[in-house]
C-alpha cells in the first residue's frame, strides 16, 4: 500500500493567518503515527513570490516525511528554486521527479509567468514522457501539478486554468502505471478523471472556495484541509479528505 499526504496552496504571505493554518496541518502530519510515502504541495506556497515567504514555508513544512513541490501562479520561480529547494535560480519550468522505494512522484510546473492561467508547456510534455518512459511498468506514477486540467463550474476558476488539457489526457491515456494525477489550485475537494486515469485535487489550506450555487464564493473560515490518496497492492485507488481543526 502507497498512502500519500496531498496539501496545496498554503497562500505563506508573512501574516499570522496564513503562517498558523499551515503550521497546523504540518504539526497534524508530523504528529500522526505513519510514516507517509510523500507529502505532495501542489503550488501557490507563497502569496507574493517574496524570499521571505519561502523562508517561512520551507520553516513551517520542514516535514518528517518526505515532502516535494511544485509552483503555482502565485509562486516565483526563480526564488522557488532560490529559496525553496535550495538551487540555482532559473527561468525554465521547475520539474522535477522523485524516485522513492515504491513508486515515482512527477512535479510539473504548470505556470505562465506573469499569468494566473497555466499549462503544461511542450518542454514539460516531452519531459513527462520521457520520465514515464523510463520508469518500469510496474512501478506507479503519480503525477501532480498546481492547474486544474477540467472544467469546474466555477465562474473564476475556469477563467484561469490549465489550458489544451487534452495533450496531457492523451499522453496519460496510453500509460496504466500513471496511478494518479493530483492538482491544486481550486482550494476545494474535487474528485474526476482524466485520460482514464483518477484525478484527484487537495482542497485549501488558506481558504475554501465555492460553486455558485453556494452562498460567498470564498469561505476564510473553513478549518484548513488536505487529502489523503491510497493505492492499494492490487491497484485500487482512493481519496480521503480531512480538516484540521
Amino acid at each position: 500500500m502507497i498512502v500519500v499526504a496531498h496539501l496545496s496552496d498554503t497562500h505563506i504571505d508573512g501574516e499570522p493567518r496564513s503562517s498558523l493554518r499551515t503550521l497546523k496541518v504540518a504539526e497534524f502530519l508530523n504528529d500522526l503515527p505513519y510514516d507517509f510515502d510523500a507529502v505532495l504541495v501542489t503550488g501557490d506556497v507563497a502569496d507574493h513570490g517574496r524570499a521571505d515567504e519561502y523562508e517561512e514555508a520551507r520553516k513551517l513544512l520542514d516535514l518528517r516525511h518526505p515532502t516535494f513541490f511544485c509552483p503555482g501562479n502565485h509562486d516565483d520561480r526563480a526564488e522557488f528554486r532560490r529559496v525553496l529547494l535550495g538551487e540555482a535560480p532559473g527561468d525554465g519550468p521547475v520539474n522535477r521527479l522523485h524516485r522513492t522505494p515504491k513508486a515515482v512522484f512527477a512535479l510539473c510546473d504548470s505556470t505562465i509567468p506573469g499569468e494566473d492561467g497555466g499549462h503544461l508547456a511542450d518542454e514539460t510534455l516531452d519531459w513527462l514522457a520521457a520520465a514515464l518512459d523510463e520508469t518500469p511498468a510496474d512501478v506507479p506514477v503519480f503525477v501532480a501539478f498546481h492547474h486544474q486540467p477540467i472544467v469546474l463550474h466555477h465562474p473564476y476558476l475556469d477563467t484561469i486554468g490549465q489550458r489544451a488539457p487534452e495533450r496531457l489526457a492523451a499522453l496519460v491515456a496510453g500509460r496504466p502505471n500513471v496511478a494518479a494525477i493530483l492538482f491544486g489550485h481550486c482550494h476545494a475537494a474535487v474528485a474526476s478523471s482524466l485520460g482514464g486515469r483518477p484525478l484527484r485535487s487537495a482542497p485549501g489550506v488558506v481558504n475554501s472556495l465555492r460553486l455558485p450555487w453556494e452562498a460567498d464564493l470564498v469561505d476564510p473560515d473553513v478549518p484548513p484541509s488536505l487529502a489523503f490518496h491510497i493505492l492499494d497492492d492490487d491497484g485500487t485507488f482512493q481519496t480521503t479528505y480531512r480538516t484540521v481543526p
